[in-house]
């Protein structure tokens, strides 16, 4: 069993409880204006230009077959249109500022990762969580990943946009013991805007997530200009009450552009570029308002 994947983070506090190690896996069917892991949509492995780390020394320049690379005042540029992606400018790049970013791995291989850390899930009720890119994409080599854990009494939690199939939403549920379950717009017009799909299928995979005993966390990328009205917060609010027992609370994570150097290294335009950060008093207002619809609610650090 193999898949594509792009990290693999140990030590991790923010994908789930406890201390964690995160599978990132590639290929997500949302193109999100506000993704901080851009490198993770396409399903192939991509090259990457660390411009930082870039000596200009040129070499990338002289080994490419296609001409696809060439040298500026600011750096080395890729022209993804005629790139092959044969990966001689990696091999023959000193100073790893060409790299590829994603590889195809065996679950054994995951596992070996995981397990090394296995005693500190065990003493701070910790665990492996599954993300990406988009988990439901891959979701043999997903469920693998987490039956194996299982059998080692690892705790497991599947990070998900929603979109998939129904059957690969039952396949890797089936191996979850925890589901953080992304809700980016509850009007479908402004979902296809923001992400390029509507949500229809993604509130229909949410219901069978919920139907199938999984806990559910949901978590809302709180968008300035985008979704963190108090309209849009109050519908989100009055959607997730209406869903009834299994949503163990909503939690609320901040919009920051982390990511945005990102774009360049892989040919990209940041789509958000200034967009300001939300204030302390907004991120309160939120988890308020949430609250008065009698749920759980929390702001993401």
């Amino acid at each position: 069993m193999q898949g594509t994947i792009f990290n693999i983070q140990r030590y991790s506090i923010q994908d789930g409880p406890g201390m964690r190690t995160t599978v990132f896996v590639k290929g997500c069917p949302l193109k999100c204006l506000w993704c901080s892991n851009p490198e993770s949509q396409d399903p192939e492995p991509v090259i990457s230009n660390r411009y930082t780390a870039c000596k200009k020394c040129g070499k990338c320049v002289q080994v490419c077959p296609q001409s696809a690379v060439e040298l500026t005042e600011e750096g080395v540029n890729i022209r993804r249109s005629l790139c092959d992606k044969c990966g001689k400018c990696v091999d023959t790049c000193f100073y790893d500022a060409m790299h590829w970013t994603g590889e195809v791995v065996s679950v054994d291989k995951v596992m070996k990762t995981i397990l090394r850390d296995k005693m500190y899930y065990e003493t701070s009720g910790g665990g492996v969580t599954c993300s990406g890119g988009e988990i439901l994409s891959q979701p043999d080599f997903v469920a693998e990943i987490f039956r194996r854990c299982r059998e080692e009494g690892i705790h497991t939690n599947a990070d998900t946009c929603g979109f998939g199939t129904e059957e690969a939403v039952r396949k890797v549920m089936a191996e979850a013991d925890l589901c953080y379950y992304d809700l980016k717009h509850m009007d479908p017009e402004k979902h296809r805007e923001y992400t390029g799909l509507d949500n229809g299928l993604i509130l229909r995979n949410l219901e069978l997530t919920l139907s199938l005993g999984v806990k559910v966390v949901i978590r809302v990328p709180l968008i300035p200009e985008h979704n963190a009205d108090e309209e849009h917060i109050r519908a989100l609010a009055a959607y997730v009450k209406g869903l009834g027992e299994g949503v163990d609370s909503v939690c609320f994570l901040p919009y920051h552009s982390y990511g945005e150097n990102k774009y360049r290294m892989i040919g990209r335009t940041y789509p958000l570029e200034g967009l300001r950060k939300l204030t302390e008093e907004e991120l309160r207002r939120a988890v308020e308002i949430v609250e008065g619809f009698g749920l759980r609610a929390t702001v993401s650090k």
